[in-house]
Formats: C-alpha cells, structure tokens, sequence
C-alpha cells in the first residue's frame, strides 16, 4: 500500500472515468497493486495541450481484470474519494519538477517519469496536494452556510511517518472537500446560477449561489466540476427535492408533481436550459445526470 501517480491523457485509448474507474495494461499490475488502498494523483502529461499537470486525488478500492479485455486491468476507485484540486499542479515549478523522486542521481529527470503508472513519496505527494487544495484566490462562502462536519478518516500505514498522514488526513477531509468544490463550481460558472441565470454579490463579497452536487455525497456522488451545478438557495432546494431536473443536454424538468408548475416555470431563465459552464469541458456528465433522473426527479 502507499501513494501512487496515475497518469491519465484526456484522449486516451482506455476506459477511464476518473471518478470511478482507471483502465491500464496489464503490464503495469504489480505497480497499480502497490496502490491498492491507497491514494493516488492523476496526472495528464505535459504534451498534452493546456496540460492541467496533476489535478485531482481518488482512493483506489479494488483492482480487477477488466471484463472487456484480457488484455487489461481496471484500477476501481472508492466512491466519493474523488477530489479536484482548486489549482491544477504544473509539472514543473520554477525548472524543477514538483515530483521530486523522478530525478536521478545527477539531478536530471530520470525515465521514471515517462511510466503511465508509478509510485510516489508520500513528501511528493503531500507537497502536490498541498499546493492543489491550498486555493489563493478562494471563492468565499455564504455567510448562512451550515457549520461542515468532519469526515473522512485516513488509513494509517506504519511505514510512513505519522505528521506527513496527519496533514494529507486533513487534505481529504470533508471541510476541505466542500471548500474545494465550492470554489471550482462556482468559478466554472461564474458564481451564476444555472437555472434562474442570475448572479447576485451580496456586500461582503460573497457569492449567494450554492455548489450543489448532481449525485449527492451521501449517495456516493464524486467532487468533481462534472457532479456540480452553480445554483441559487431556492433553485437547489427544488433539485435536490427533485421538483426539477436536467436532461443530457441541459433543457430544464419540471415535475408534475409541483404544486406550482407554471409557477416554477415562470422561475426558470426563459431559454427554459440550464446556463452552461463557462467552458464546454466542465459540462455536467450524462451519467450523473441520468442518475438524479432516475433516483431524485418526480416526473
């Protein structure tokens, strides 16, 4: 068990869900195990166009043959372990590679750094999360915002030292969690709110939209920009009351079920679709999506 890198290329030929799932050959088994239980970081290498580095955390949960390919193995993630950095982590900070380990003992950068799957030290690792969740410029929160409550216990692995567990402890724990994805939603949409299309400051600078999440925590939802929608206190209440829902391409549902349909209806931005992110990339998921649908909208 221990920290570990996986590497992820957004038009890659494997079935990756980063949420959910990582599809690797079977070539790199014996490395994948070694994260089995543990923490790994994604990471899309530097060729790759406007390159994110290392931008998001997950726990890996199972490693199982993948049933579509002898071939291959799926890497499962533990549900709700998910987690993007408010800033993505460069592979290089100031000429030096973040990931300390990879260089050799010349100072170079060693081949290490071309494998797709590899372990890292929990120094390394550390130093990544920390300056992915440590968020310089944070989106304040409402001021009538529930106290957050604790969660997320770490696994303690004798091998490594206990203050460097503490500290990434605290880096995946449910505060710093909610903060995170606050801040990325709200900065995806612009602090708007998806349904009414409205953006509202109040005086001390803070936004009054809430982060909601599509598939909620409690029912394993992940932390990710694509399980989250900007939405005003009033809007969030009717979609997590499942009063109003989205289909794939973000027209607005209104349930039968409302004791004011034409009343919702008159709420809604008159496009009658959700206003989209500011970048096609952070677009909600069909899955998760299809799952509020099915699980929380009264058609």
């Amino acid at each position: 068990m221990g920290y570990s890198v996986f590497m992820l290329k957004p038009d890659s030929i494997y079935d990756d869900f980063p949420a959910e799932r990582y599809q690797f050959p079977k070539q790199y088994l014996g490395r994948a195990q070694h994260a089995l239980g543990d923490w790994i970081v994604y990471l899309e290498p530097k060729k790759v166009p406007r390159s994110r580095g290392y931008f998001a955390i997950a726990r890996v949960e199972k490693i199982v043959p993948d049933p579509s390919s002898k071939e291959r193995h799926l890497a499962l993630i533990e549900p709700g372990s998910y987690l993007e950095f408010s800033l993505p982590v460069p592979f290089n900070v100031e000429n030096e590679p973040v990931e300390r380990g990879l260089l050799n003992d010349k100072g170079g950068l060693s081949g290490r750094a071309q494998a797709a799957v590899r372990p890292i030290s929990p120094q390394d690792f550390l130093r990544i999360i920390e300056m992915g969740l440590g968020d310089s410029n944070p989106v304040l929160p409402r001021m009538d915002e529930d106290a957050i409550q604790p969660g997320l216990a770490d696994v303690q692995a004798p091998y490594f030292a206990e203050s460097e567990r503490d500290r990434i402890s605290h880096f995946v724990s449910r505060p710093v969690r909610d903060r995170a994805f606050r801040g990325n939603v709200l900065r995806a949409y612009d602090s708007r709110c998806a349904i009414t299309g409205l953006k509202f400051i109040n005086g001390g600078g803070r936004a009054e939209v809430d982060a909601a999440h599509i598939r909620p925590v409690e029912h394993n939802g992940p932390d990710s920009i694509h399980n989250g929608l900007a939405l005003s206190g009033t809007a969030h209440w009717m979609f997590d009351r499942g009063l109003i829902s989205l289909s794939d391409d973000l027209e607005i549902l209104v349930s039968r079920q409302a004791n004011d349909p034409e009343g919702v209806r008159s709420f809604i931005n008159k496009s009658g679709r959700a206003i989209p992110p500011l970048s096609e990339a952070h677009r909600p998921h069909p899955n998760f999506l299809a799952w509020h649908r099915q699980n929380c909208f009264k058609a």
